[in-house]
């Protein structure tokens, strides 16, 4: 390891069947890292071999209670003070590495966390309207100050009060869909999260947010966040937002009206501890 380095890193990555991105996710971030976090959800395909061909990798396996909760729980592996949260079809841009690294060899940092730009790579292109980019969020925190809340599977990093935070150079790159027809499963997935998170918190079924929400939704994402400059996949993006907003109300129906007890798309062991 560098001998300019002052302060040691930290990657956190959670996995599910990640055997296609978990590599090149691991890599991007192999040279920055004095060890990487793998939490894995009992995958069934080869993310624990690939995953664990790695040198610096600490190899874990876990139920699947949430997004929230597993990357949480992936935090309380690590063994250093800073820490980069990852999802695995994520990668650390060449920009983003140099600044880690030199912040890494820096003498001080008066701050707890940085916040990152994501840039999403989706229907051929790179997407930086839609409200998809740069969506700054914290990734890169000080452990004692930071844990990742909000309403499953719509998480993020929230620092402590009083704590400082900082923008960071460099973009986290983002391969979320392998193509339209992976987004539409996502949404379905997702969407099932979220009906079933808030069915669970108290929410009820309404007609009027079902007929009013995806219409809103459609002209927030094309007109609003300039999705229009998007091209043909900005469009796309609209309508799928707008459709994962309907779904959201459609099952929430489900759960109240006709008294499912979680969607079917939901995996079983989604909630246990």
């Amino acid at each position: 390891m560098d001998g300019k380095r002052k302060r040691k890193l930290s990657v956190a990555i959670i996995t599910f069947n990640e055997e296609k991105n978990i590599g090149d996710c691991i890599r991007s971030v192999e040279s920055i890292a004095d060890e990487i976090i793998v939490l894995d959800s009992l995958s069934t395909d080869r993310t624990k071999e690939i995953a664990t061909s790695f040198s610096k990798v600490r190899f874990f396996e876990a139920p699947f209670p949430g997004h929230v909760e597993q990357k949480n729980k992936a935090i309380a592996f690590c063994q250093n003070e800073w820490i980069l949260s990852l999802d695995a079809d994520e990668r650390a841009n060449d920009v983003l590495q140099k600044s880690i690294k030199g912040f890494l060899e820096s003498e001080e940092v008066n701050c707890d966390g940085f916040k990152i730009a994501r840039l999403t790579f989706h229907l051929g292109r790179w997407i930086r309207y839609s409200g998809w980019y740069p969506q700054r969020r914290y990734r890169l925190f000080k452990k004692e100050n930071a844990s990742w809340i909000g309403e499953n599977p719509h998480d993020f990093i929230e620092l402590k009060p009083g704590s400082i935070g900082k923008q960071m150079k460099g973009d986290i790159l983002h391969y979320s869909f392998s193509d339209f027809s992976h987004q539409i499963t996502t949404i379905n997935q997702f969407s099932s999260i979220v009906a079933y998170t808030r069915y669970a918190k108290g929410e009820r079924f309404s007609l009027m947010k079902t007929i009013f929400k995806p219409f809103g939704k459609f002209l927030e994402i094309y007109l609003f966040k300039f999705g229009f400059l998007d091209g043909i996949p900005g469009l796309w993006i609209a309508f799928a937002s707008s459709f994962s907003t309907y779904l959201k109300y459609a099952k929430l129906y489900e759960l109240d009206r006709l008294k499912l007890e979680r969607p079917s798309n939901i995996r079983k062991d989604y909630g246990k501890k």
